[in-house]
């Protein structure tokens, strides 16, 4: 029997689970377990409400809502900034001591080959992102890492991802902001080499959902999960064998390059609107 995911809490109106690094949230072309969403539908038997998401290769914490008015309720939460989101980044390089925030507006990178790649450009939507340094350490090799703690303060998507690098610290195992995207273009091509792994150091980016909290029911609820071994290996400074993505889509079905934008680069920026929906993180 397939295990579907670890609960963190259940109730009539509420479902609050864990999310395995490497599962899509939204159905795919797969089977019936290839998606978040179609695994909460066989636990619960009807359609969930999904209040927000998280990119496939972030686990952790995540929201179903089980009912209509419960749906609109989290949502209007989610909205109005009540919620606080909390992560752990694994990133590449010495960051500094102590906490800081960035506060740099997100949109398309029209130059990049990777449709879905997004960037630091003015005309962007606002995204602010707070962080604080947990520790620093060295790697065999001499090779220095963080452990950074960060709280989205907006959900835009790919927001942590795309600023922890914007500030020269690139997350762990990223394939498209970690400081070459054609290893993601490889990636979606299932064609990774032994060295583009090795230059990765881990199968999936070290990002991981660990608290959420918001009020709910006259009370503030907090819900906790902590980081996947593979993260907690690396953190500790210790190797990682390569393994294989249990959840990986088929060569080809991932997306990439916009189709006949093999180069991207006449393309023109234009104007963003923010999205009040996006709750990515």
């Amino acid at each position: 029997m397939v295990s579907l995911f670890e609960i963190l809490h259940e109730d009539p109106e509420l479902l609050v689970l864990r999310k395995p690094a490497g599962l899509v949230c939204h159905p795919t072309k797969g089977d019936e377990y290839s998606s978040l969403v179609s695994r909460v539908r066989i636990h619960l038997g009807f359609e969930p409400h999904m209040i927000h998401r998280l990119d496939r290769e972030t686990g952790g914490v995540m929201a179903f809502a089980k009912t209509d008015d419960a749906a609109a309720e989290l949502r209007a939460l989610w909205a109005a900034g009540l919620v606080t989101k909390e992560y752990l980044a694994l990133v590449q390089g010495r960051m500094p001591a102590g906490e800081g925030f960035l506060d740099a507006p997100l949109g398309p990178e029209a130059t990049s080959a990777v449709a879905i790649k997004d960037c630091v450009r003015p005309d962007g939507a606002t995204a602010r992102t707070r962080w604080r340094c947990e520790r620093s350490f060295r790697r065999a090799g001499g090779a220095w890492h963080s452990l950074v703690r960060v709280w989205l303060d907006t959900g835009r998507k790919h927001q942590i991802r795309i600023h922890l690098a914007h500030l020269g610290h690139p997350i762990v195992g990223d394939k498209i902001y970690g400081g070459d995207e054609r290893i993601y273009l490889d990636f979606v091509s299932g064609r990774l080499s032994g060295e583009q792994q090795r230059f990765l150091g881990l199968p999936f980016h070290a990002l991981h959902a660990e608290r959420l909290w918001f009020p709910w029911r006259g009370a503030e609820r907090g819900f906790h999960a902590p980081p996947e071994p593979w993260f907690l290996t690396y953190a500790a400074g210790d190797e990682v064998p390569w393994f294989e993505d249990p959840f990986a889509p088929p060569p080809g079905s991932r997306p990439g390059p916009a189709p006949g934008l093999g180069d991207r680069g006449s393309a023109r920026p234009v104007p963003l609107v923010p999205r009040a929906d996006s709750q990515q993180g």
